[in-house]
């Protein structure tokens, strides 16, 4: 007999599955110049925020993407890497968090961007969960050319 606590567990675990998919999805997107991808993770009027960028809606984020996969033609190889995804999921809303490592890799060397985090908002639309709001945090200044709005 099922209970209606490991009914409400089964999903919570489906909905963190899918959030963690939702951010590999996003990376593994950006790295690889999957404009329409990486933008198919957000809703239409999020906003996506970090040291050199501040955007907000489908336009600028594929924009945004748009930079990167430019990048990516000309040699330039960057490899998001993220852990500790942490959620909190509440109904049809979640935040969520997560270290994030950056590395650059072109024209024969390589460098790391510092350190940093994700925050995010997250909303599920239509049985998909989407990123609302995202802002990244590095533990120091850097520049990075290219992809910047700022």
């Amino acid at each position: 007999q099922v209970r209606p606590r490991d009914v409400k567990m089964a999903t919570n675990l489906e909905d963190r599955a899918a959030i963690h998919d939702l951010f590999t999805r996003y990376c593994c997107a950006l790295d690889n110049g999957e404009v329409e991808t990486v933008t198919a993770c957000f809703t239409a009027d999020a906003a996506l925020k970090s040291p050199v960028i501040d955007l907000k809606g489908t336009d600028e984020i594929r924009a945004f993407a748009g930079r990167f996969a430019a990048r990516r033609a000309v040699g330039v190889q960057f490899r998001h890497m993220v852990t500790n995804i942490a959620v909190t999921i509440d109904g049809d809303r979640a935040t969520a968090t997560a270290y994030l490592l950056v590395l650059i890799s072109g024209n024969d060397s390589h460098r790391t961007l510092p350190p940093g985090r994700y925050e995010c908002d997250l909303v599920k639309q239509d049985e998909t969960w989407l990123f609302t709001r995202r802002t990244v945090f590095h533990d120091h200044e850097y520049t990075l050319e290219g992809i910047g709005n700022r």
